[in-house]
C-alpha cells in the first residue's frame, strides 16, 4: 500500500529525516529491521536480490578475491558511514583490514560496486553519496542493459567523470590495475 501522505510535497517538507548517529544507536538497540540503509536521512527497506544479481555479485567477489593486494579488505554488503547516509554496497574494497574497523564502519572506500538489477534509481542516487565520502571509484553494473558505467574522480557536486562500459570491454579499477574483469564474461 502506497503512503499517499509522503506524496504531498507540503507533507514531505515537514517529514524529519534522521541522522546517522540516530540510525546506528536504533539499530544497536534492535529497533531498526536488518534489511534497511539509510540513504540520505531515510530509512529505506533494501531490495531482495534476484538470481542474477547474486551470480553477477558473486562472479565479482571470485575474481577480487584472488586479487586484492595486502593492505585492503573486500566487505560484501557491510555499512559504509557517510554524510546522511549508510549505506551498504554490494561490494566495496576498503584500505585497512577489517580489524581497523572493530569500533566504526569505514567512511570511505578504493572502490563500491553496485549491482542494478531493478534498484536503478537508488544506485544513481547513492553515486553522489559515494561521492561527497570520497569513494575513489564507483561501478554501476547494470545486467539487464548489458553495460556497466564507471565514476571517477569524486568531488562534493559528484563524479566528474562516468564512463560507460559496454560488452567486449574490460572493468579495472584505477586503485588496482592488475585487476581485469571482462564485462562480458561477467554478464554471460
Amino acid at each position: 500500500m502506497s503512503n499517499a501522505v509522503l506524496e504531498d510535497p507540503i507533507m514531505r517538507q515537514q517529514v524529519m529525516p534522521m541522522t546517522v548517529p540516530t540510525y546506528q544507536a536504533l539499530g544497536q538497540m534492535g529497533l531498526i529491521e536488518e534489511n534497511t540503509e539509510l540513504i540520505r536521512g531515510f530509512i529505506l527497506p533494501k531490495m531482495s536480490k534476484s538470481p542474477r544479481h547474486r551470480i553477477v555479485t558473486q562472479r565479482i567477489i571470485r575474481v577480487l578475491q584472488k586479487m586484492l593486494r595486502t593492505g585492503y579488505s573486500l566487505w560484501q554488503e557491510q555499512p559504509l558511514t557517510c554524510l546522511d547516509s549508510e549505506p551498504e554496497p554490494d561490494i566495496a574494497i576498503v584500505k585497512g583490514s577489517d580489524e581497523d574497523f572493530a569500533h566504526a564502519h569505514p567512511t570511505t572506500a578504493a572502490l563500491v560496486i553496485e549491482v542494478s538489477v531493478s534498484t536503478l534509481e537508488r544506485d544513481l542516487e547513492k553515486a553522489f553519496i559515494y561521492a561527497e565520502a570520497g569513494v575513489q571509484e564507483y561501478w554501476l553494473i547494470n545486467p539487464e542493459q548489458q553495460h556497466a558505467v564507471v565514476y571517477t574522480q569524486p568531488g562534493s557536486t559528484g563524479y566528474q567523470i562516468a564512463k560507460t562500459i559496454g560488452l567486449g570491454e574490460i572493468l579495472s579499477p584505477s586503485e588496482f590495475p592488475e585487476i581485469q574483469i571482462s564485462l562480458s564474461e561477467l554478464l554471460r
